[in-house]
């Protein structure tokens, strides 16, 4: 009657409680739509006709493609709207179970209930499921412009244009360069002769004048300054000298690139320039740049003799003079292709006319890339016993060769009418040796910066940390590469996306969040886990009465434990469906019955090590022929520590499965048996006697129980005893014996008491076989050659009696 009651009453309490269950989930919630829907529409119009038509410029389908992408993101973000109440819905029809299958029967009121909980569902879902629809589509169109853009950029490289070695389109190419400069002198005649431009002029004529100074001080002394600062830094030396002199080094480049930056700010202030001269400032500007670039990178890796020091490549004089010469022709080369093609930009001009004067500017840079690429393709010297240097050598070498190639390649597409391949070619390759070396620059810094911190050179080379830094601005190095070589931006962001997006295993997906997120708790977890078996090992487990042994195995076992707990949480927080590895769980047992098979034994092993104990740290144990002290057991094996101080690793299934003897197991007592043998004829119960003395006396013996003499028998040579006593500490066991047959020794001395040599018979038979044979006895340390003096014996034999 009771329990009717108590059920009576919580029914009701479920019926009431039920309104303010109801309220909570019709709570209001986030109901927004996907953003942008009509506005979104009209776009997709204009993308899919622009890519039917395919009439539009590359230009208008990159703003086209970024306009897209912005939906995307937008559309991204709302992918994950009202997540958090989806996810309750989900987990309450859960909770109501199946639905019952045909024929069956549930309450109305349950199955009302997931009606109405289904019906919110689906409503909360809808904005999510347009939202991931029109990312989809907003996917593929930007998928559908990047192939078209790419398509040009491959008509592009590979269409032909004129020859320029064809001579009946020279004159158009010479009017042509005469044409551009002519039109920059009469726009710059016209300037000087326009009243309102001299009066601009003259307004900022002490502005011009001071940009004039800066760039003439800084052009002409900026590098002068530098290298003095530089020579005072490399005289001084000590632990800073390597980063002084790097940054003391940039000034050379940064120095005279602040003065040029001044004197076309102060052409520009003139007023003079036209507009065809504005267009191309920017270009000269660059081109100026990149020569004094490259005059400094060819300075820092190939010094004159002036400044002391061989340079990061190791040439000789001569070799450091050529490289010299020829990064500064490539620098001007690819400046001069820079000016050359700002200015045909700027004035109208054929095909052919723009095929005669780039060539030149390929031929330079062909030339230049050939002549350098062959010094750095230098072989290799297989004497070099680094490791490092040998691979770093490597690297160049190859690097040298593919530009070698290109240098040859260059001017013969561009001889071959293949103008846009030859500048695709030539000046990417000139800028990928420029990169290189910048990266090689800021590795060799962070080494400095490193030997500048730690104070410590010596170990500098061999650190992880520089290394780690080292080749993480490789990495970064590689997005500018890939744009260096005809990539877009936009390929570059796409691919980030791509990434961001990670890949789908089953109904997981795994992203770089997803992968932090793991690493994050698992991180966390591992070091609590840490922390806890430190606080055991230290405080708790110590004041408890378990052995060294027990100790070690809790807190062994608590370190398994608690990893496994991480990594089960951090899976579950990286969102990963354990569920979806089925498969490739199977995969993995089948792998391991086969193939892995004796680490699954040894991990096994070593968890029944831990939970039997039948061996423990600090245990002196016994396999095999291997004797030694425990010092570690981890998961797959075990190490021992022999008496010569050697470490023994023994597979933990071999401590399982093998018989093993344990010399202090539980305890550290044991027997010691010390046998010695006296002659024939001594009084057996005086030995006795003096033997049962010595090991009494012995403070490392235990007289619970006593110790035994044991008269073992009749030997060959002897009357043979044992000592036989239980030590207090068996891991002294070997002095204890040492010690025993000290005092033996001096004890039967005293007594007179004779310790024998063993005996011999030897029967010596003459040559020619007459005669009977001679038999004599004799002891381990007497003559043979005595005894036969003057016998040629044929067959000499002797036993033990």
């Amino acid at each position: 009657m009771t329990s009717r009651l108590v059920a009576a009453l919580l029914l009701a309490l479920a019926i009431l409680a039920g309104p303010a269950a109801l309220a909570q989930v019709d709570s209001p919630v986030n109901r927004e739509e996907v953003p942008d829907l009509l506005s979104w529409e009209s776009v997709v119009e204009r993308a899919e006709l622009a890519i039917d038509n395919r009439r539009a410029s590359t230009f208008a389908f990159e703003q086209l493609r970024n306009e897209i992408a912005g939906y995307r993101t937008r559309f991204e973000q709302a992918q994950g709207q009202n997540s958090a109440r989806i996810a309750t819905l989900e987990q309450q029809i859960e909770a109501l179970g199946e639905p019952p299958e045909e024929g069956g029967s549930e309450p109305e009121a349950i199955t009302e209930r997931r009606a109405e909980l289904r019906s919110r569902l689906n409503d909360l879902m809808a904005p999510v499921r347009l939202a991931n629809e029109t990312y989809v589509q907003a996917n593929g169109l930007i998928g559908e412009i990047d192939a078209l853009i790419r398509m040009r950029q491959t008509r592009s490289l590979a269409g032909r244009g004129p020859m320029p070695l064809n001579p009946t389109t020279w004159g158009d190419g010479v009017l042509t360069l005469q044409r551009g400069i002519a039109t920059l002198a009469s726009e710059t005649k016209n300037s000087i002769s326009n009243e309102v431009r001299q009066r601009e002029l003259f307004d900022n004529l002490p502005a011009i004048l001071i940009f004039v100074v800066v760039a003439t001080v800084l052009l002409m002394r900026g590098r002068l300054w530098m290298r003095r600062l530089n020579a005072r830094v490399n005289r001084r030396g000590g632990r800073s000298h390597g980063v002084l002199s790097f940054l003391l080094s940039t000034g050379k480049f940064i120095l005279p690139s602040i003065g040029l930056l001044a004197l076309f700010t102060g052409i520009i202030a003139t007023g003079l320039v036209g507009v065809h001269g504005e267009a191309m400032l920017p270009d000269l500007l660059g081109a100026g740049i990149l020569i004094l670039f490259t005059r400094w990178l060819g300075e820092h890796y190939f010094p004159s003799d002036g400044e002391g020091r061989a340079g990061p490549l190791e040439f000789g004089e001569l070799g450091r003079m050529r490289a010299r010469f020829l990064a500064n022709l490539l620098g001007w080369a690819i400046g001069l292709e820079t000016v050359l093609r700002s200015m045909l930009s700027t004035i109208d001009s054929s095909p052919e006319a723009s095929a005669v004067v780039m060539f030149p500017a390929h031929l330079l840079t062909g030339f230049a890339l050939f002549q350098f690429g062959r010094i750095l393709a230098r072989p290799i010297s297989d004497t070099e016993e680094d490791e490092g240097r040998k691979y770093r050598g490597r690297i160049i070498s190859t690097v040298g060769r593919i530009a070698t190639l290109a240098g040859v390649a260059t001017p013969l597409l561009a001889a071959l009418g293949y103008e846009a391949a030859a500048e695709a070619l030539g000046r990417p390759m000139a800028m990928t040796l420029g990169v290189f070396g910048v990266v090689l620059l800021l590795q060799r810094l962070v080494y400095d910066i490193y030997i500048l911190i730690t104070n410590n050179s010596e170990t500098a080379e061999n650190a992880l940390l520089p290394v780690l830094v080292a080749m993480a601005l490789a990495l970064i190095a590689l997005p500018i590469l890939i744009l260096i070589w005809g990539a877009r931006v936009a390929d570059l962001t796409e691919a980030w996306t791509r990434f961001r997006e990670g890949f789908t295993v089953g109904d997981t997906t795994l992203s770089p969040r997803n992968v932090l997120i793991f690493a994050a708790v698992f991180a966390g977890g591992y070091v609590l886990t840490r922390i806890v078996q430190g606080a055991l090992r230290a405080t708790v487990l110590p004041k408890t009465r378990l052995d060294v042994g027990g100790q070690n195995a809790v807190a062994v076992g608590i370190g398994y434990l608690g990893i496994m707990i991480a990594a089960i949480f951090a899976i579950t927080s990286a969102g990963i469906d354990m569920s979806n590895f089925a498969l490739v769980a199977s995969a993995l047992t089948v792998g391991i019955g086969f193939g892995l098979q004796n680490i699954v034994s040894n991990f096994i092993s070593g968890i029944i090590l831990l939970v039997e104990r039948p061996i423990g740290e600090g245990d002196w144990i016994q396999v095999g022929d291997q004797m030694g002290y425990v010092r570690d057991i981890s998961v797959r094996s075990t190490r021992i520590e022999t008496f010569d101080r050697t470490d023994v690793i023994v597979p933990n299934a071999d401590l399982v499965s093998n018989v093993v003897t344990n010399w202090t197991r539980g305890n550290n007592v044991g027997r010691i048996i010390v046998p010695v043998g006296v002659a024939y004829g001594t009084d057996t119960e005086m030995v006795s006697d003096v033997l049962l003395s010595i090991a009494r006396q012995h403070p490392m013996v235990l007289h619970n129980p006593e110790p035994y003499v044991f008269f073992k028998g009749f030997g060959d040579s002897s009357l043979d005893f044992e000592i036989r006593a239980i030590l207090r500490d068996v891991n002294w066991i070997l002095s204890v014996q040492t010690e025993m047959n000290h005092a033996i020794a001096r004890r039967f001395a005293e007594e007179g008491i004779e310790i024998p040599f063993p005996q011999r018979d030897i029967w010596v038979r003459s040559k020619d076989g007459a005669g009977s044979d001679a038999r004599s006895t004799q002891g381990p340390h007497d003559n043979w050659e005595d005894t036969l003096k003057g016998d040629q014996p044929d067959v000499v034999k002797g036993e033990d009696i």
